[in-house]
C-alpha cells in the first residue's frame, strides 16, 4: 500500500493532520479509524490493521485529534464531543474529496466515540470497536489522582501513558453527558467487537455490555492474551485480517472478493487457478478450498495479496514435513509436542551444490529448519530429521517429474 498526508479542518477550525494508507491494487471502500485516548494515528497497531485492510481494497483514514500528535488545537479545550465532531469532520472530508465511509472503525475510547458519530455517518454499513468502553465516562478512573484538583482549580496536569497533558473540569463534565450504551440498539449497522478477557485497561464487561445493547447482525471476537494497546503485533495484525474478512459481509463494493475461485470447476482431486489479464493475482480452487496466489509488490503487477508459487511449493514441502513428523511420532509413542518448519526457496550456481548430478546453469535450492518441541533425546530427535525426509512432497521435489499440458477449447 502507499500512504497519503492529508490535512482537513474540524468544526472549530483547527487542521487535523492525518494519513490515508491506499491499496495498490486500487481502492473499493474508504475505511475512518478512530485512535485510543491520547494517542495518535501512528500507533503501530492501527498500522498493521490498516496495512491488512488494504489488501482486501480498503483505503483507511487515520488521524491524529485536536491537540493531539500533529493536529492543530489545545488538547485542554477536548474532550469526548469534540473528538466526536473530529470524527464527523474527518467522514466529511473523505466524502468530498475520496468517497464516503464504508466501513467506521475505533480503538479504546475511540471505538466509542465512533460509535456515537456511526449514527450520524449515512454512509457506514459496518462498525468495529476494539477494546472500547461501553461508556464514555469510563476514561474518567485515569484521572481518578487529579480529579479533586480538577473539580477545585477547574485544571490539572494529568499523567496517561507516561505523558503529561493538561486536562479541564469541562472534560469530566463532558463524559458525565454520555453515559448510556443503550443508543446503539438503533444504529442498523453491523457491528463487530474485538476485546481481550485479560484488558487490564478497560474490562471485557464493557464489551459484553455493548453486545447486549446492540442489535443483529453483531460479532464478539475474543483477542485471547492481548493487551489493551495490542503491543504484539501478531493481535493487531489478527485484527486486521479478521476485519477484513468480516467487512466484506456488509459492504457491498467488497462482495466480489467473498468465495472468489468457487466458480472454479475441477474433476475431483485436481487443482485449478485462473489469472486476470490485469494482474498476478491468481485465485485457486483445490477441493472445497480457496486459495489466493500472487506475486510480491516489488514485481511489477504484484500486489502481495497471497504466496507467490514458490511460497506455495515452500509452504507445500514444510506442512508436508510437519505432518510428517507428527505420524511417526504419533505411531513410535514419542513425546513430541508440536513441529514447526521453516522453509526458504533460492536458486544458486550447479557447481556449489555438491549432492547435484547436474554442474551447469543454476539449480533451485529448499532450506528447511526444524524445530522440535518435546521430551525427546538427541536419539530421537535425530531419527526424527531422517524421517523428514521421507515427506511425499520432499521425495518428489528429488525424483523425476513429468508435466504434461494440452489447450482446452
Amino acid at each position: 500500500m502507499k500512504t497519503e498526508k492529508i490535512t482537513f479542518a474540524n468544526k472549530a477550525g483547527h487542521s487535523l493532520a492525518g494519513l490515508i494508507d491506499i491499496p495498490t491494487q486500487g481502492v473499493k471502500a474508504y475505511a475512518l479509524f478512530a485512535h485510543c485516548f491520547t494517542c495518535t494515528k501512528n500507533l503501530k497497531a492501527v498500522n498493521n490493521i490498516s496495512a491488512a485492510l488494504a489488501k482486501v481494497g480498503i483505503a483507511t483514514l487515520r488521524f491524529d485529534f485536536t491537540g493531539l500528535g500533529q493536529s492543530d488545537g489545545d488538547f485542554a479545550e477536548t474532550n469526548f464531543s469534540s473528538n466526536v465532531e473530529d470524527l464527523l469532520a474527518a467522514a466529511d472530508f473523505l466524502s468530498a474529496e475520496y468517497k464516503a465511509p464504508k466501513l467506521l472503525i475505533g480503538h479504546s475510547l475511540g471505538g466509542t466515540a465512533i460509535l456515537q458519530a456511526a449514527q450520524r455517518i449515512e454512509s457506514a454499513k459496518a462498525v468495529v470497536t476494539i477494546g472500547s468502553p461501553s461508556y464514555a465516562a469510563h476514561v474518567a478512573h485515569l484521572l481518578s489522582g487529579s480529579k479533586t484538583e480538577l473539580e477545585q482549580s477547574g485544571e490539572a496536569d494529568v499523567k496517561i501513558g507516561g505523558r503529561h497533558f493538561k486536562m479541564r473540569k469541562q472534560f469530566l463534565d463532558d463524559l458525565a453527558q454520555h453515559q448510556s450504551p443503550t443508543s446503539i440498539s438503533s444504529m442498523k449497522k453491523a457491528l463487530l467487537i474485538f476485546h481481550s478477557p485479560i484488558d487490564t485497561v478497560v474490562s471485557v464487561d464493557n464489551a459484553a455490555e455493548l453486545y447486549r445493547h446492540a442489535s443483529h447482525p453483531k460479532s464478539f471476537v475474543s483477542l485471547d492474551t492481548a493487551d489493551h494497546l495490542m503491543s504484539n503485533p501478531e493481535d493487531s495484525i489478527y485484527v486486521g485480517e479478521t476485519l477484513a474478512s468480516w467487512c466484506q459481509r456488509y459492504i457491498s463494493e467488497l462482495k466480489e472478493n467473498v468465495g472468489q475461485g468457487n466458480d472454479l470447476n475441477a474433476v475431483a482431486g485436481a487443482v485449478v487457478a485462473r489469472t486476470a489479464i490485469d494482474s498476478f493475482k491468481t485465485d485457486i480452487r483445490a477441493n472445497q478450498h480457496s486459495l489466493v496466489a500472487d506475486e510480491p509488490v516489488s514485481v511489477l503487477g504484484g500486489t502481495d495479496l497471497g504466496p507467490s508459487p514458490y511460497g506455495l511449493l515452500s509452504a507445500a514441502l514444510a506442512s508436508c514435513t510437519t505432518m510428517t513428523l507428527k505420524m511417526y511420532a504419533s505411531h513410535k509413542g514419542l513425546a513430541l509436542d508440536d513441529v514447526t518448519v521453516e522453509v526458504t526457496h533460492d536458486k544458486i550456481h550447479a557447481q556449489d551444490c555438491a549432492s547435484c548430478e547436474t554442474k551447469t546453469g543454476k539449480v533451485d535450492r529448499f532450506q528447511r529448519k526444524i524445530y522440535l518441541r518435546g521430551d525427546l533425546d538427541d536419539a530421537q530427535r535425530q531419527r526424527l530429521l531422517e524421517i523428514a525426509d521421507r515427506c511425499p512432497v520432499h521425495k518428489t521435489l528429488h525424483s523425476d517429474v513429468e508435466v504434461t499440458s494440452e489447450l482446452i477449447d
